[in-house]
């Protein structure tokens, strides 16, 4: 009886390259962690504004609805100017806070008609007690922290349960990834610290962790992560670029004008070009870790293939995470911009006139950037991902590991290498 034994691809220790690597990444995330350390700001250079809670007397409440009572509050769904309003009664609330306070207060016909409210429902106040005048109670927001708190470890279970250590270390990621958000680029912009430079910093320390933690180290990993750092290096350059020439101000909604108003020192046209950045930062690494092991998976496949093949062959799966992804990009924000859309289509204003507006001339811009960096990001990871990967194996070096074992007429067996 015929048998083979088959050697699966191995890659072959390459300590030399895996050094220079090594040093390659070590430099990078001494200047990124240099960078960020120059970049960093004092508490005093953050400026702190006035909220509507910071008032004397002041204050935000849990509390739970006792009764609904609408009536008629005169909304014809015209508003001062002709300007449009929903039509419908307003509502008396009553509620109890987590103190045991009787609470009284009014809902318009846009909380009310549009979104309801029950007895049992859990709701945030705001309670204003100025020195020697009764309590007033105002509506803030519905409570939603347990609802929050329960998807997200669902979401967590289930990373962990189907995707097991990898799932981990992409949580782990996540917790990288927001804590460098909250604690260095948030606070930086806010500083007036150069804003491109923040992002561009803050991407690559995010991604010197998140890839390493998430997908291991090794040379795949690190020819993933310099396609990404050219994506990242491409989208800064050209989102600086095309907010300059695209005469993007950041100052596109009334939040903005708030922002500018709160933190004079920052550069809003400046954020632009670094939302740009971070924008698609999860996408692009998503198609640069496909396409290095898209890489390393051929060559375990065609062990003998040259360069040119093996670029050619993984560029066709490159090809079809190009076209899923862009949909990705423009679908996010196409779904994150859905209520100004939707106001366009009621009222029927000019789609050239509206999409040259600043508030969507921002996310068309941001879109579009992103989108090039992305294409532009594949051939250049697959390009990076060929060079390092295990060199071409000749056929008898491939075959070599291959024996055949074929009976005699009398009964012993030769060994057959092929």
């Amino acid at each position: 009886m015929a048998h083979s034994h088959a050697h699966s691809f191995e890659e072959p220790r390459r300590p030399r390259l895996a050094g220079a690597l090594a040093v390659v990444v070590g430099i990078v995330a001494i200047v990124s962690v240099l960078g960020m350390v120059l970049l960093w700001p004092s508490s005093d250079d953050i400026p702190t504004g006035a909220g509507p809670l910071s008032n004397p007397g002041v204050s935000l409440v849990d509390a739970t609805v006792t009764g609904v009572e609408p009536f008629d509050c005169g909304s014809t769904g015209i508003g001062p100017d002709n300007t449009p309003m929903v039509e419908g009664d307003c509502a008396q609330i009553t509620a109890t806070t987590e103190d045991g306070e009787d609470a009284e207060f009014t809902l318009d016909p846009t909380r009310y008609v549009g979104a309801g409210m029950n007895d049992g429902d859990a709701v945030q106040l705001i309670r204003d007690a100025p020195p020697e005048q009764e309590v007033v109670f105002q509506f803030y927001d519905y409570q939603r922290g347990n609802q929050l708190l329960i998807m997200a470890a669902v979401f967590a279970i289930l990373v962990v349960a189907i995707a097991r250590w990898r799932g981990l270390f992409g949580l782990l990621g996540i917790g990288v990834a927001m804590l460098v958000l909250l604690q260095f680029i948030l606070p930086a912009l806010l500083a007036g610290k150069p804003a491109l430079a923040i992002a561009v910093v803050g991407s690559v320390v995010i991604m010197l962790v998140v890839l390493y933690l998430a997908h291991g180290v090794s040379i795949r990993t690190t020819a993933a992560l310099l396609g990404t750092l050219f994506g990242v290096g491409f989208t800064a350059v050209a989102g600086a670029w095309a907010t300059n020439w695209a005469h993007l101000t950041g100052v596109g909604s009334e939040d903005d004008h708030l922002l500018v108003a709160s933190a004079p020192g920052m550069s809003l046209s400046g954020v632009v070009a670094a939302t740009m950045v971070i924008a698609g930062l999860g996408v692009l690494n998503d198609v640069t870790v496909t396409q290095a092991s898209a890489v390393w998976e051929m060559r375990g496949l065609q062990p003998s293939a040259g360069p040119a093949q093996l670029f050619t062959s993984a560029m066709r799966i490159g090809r079809d995470h190009i076209a899923s992804s862009v949909y990705t990009l423009v679908f996010a924000y196409a779904g994150s911009a859905m209520t100004v859309l939707l106001l366009l289509t009621v009222y029927r204003q000019d789609l050239m006139q509206f999409i040259t507006t600043e508030q969507i001339g921002q996310e068309i811009v941001r879109t579009l950037i992103g989108a090039v960096g992305l294409v532009l990001a594949v051939p250049a990871t697959t390009a990076i991902a060929v060079a390092l990967a295990p060199a071409a194996r000749t056929e008898t070096e491939v075959n070599g590991g291959d024996h055949r074992h074929e009976p005699h007429a009398g009964g012993a067996h030769a060994t057959d290498a092929s």
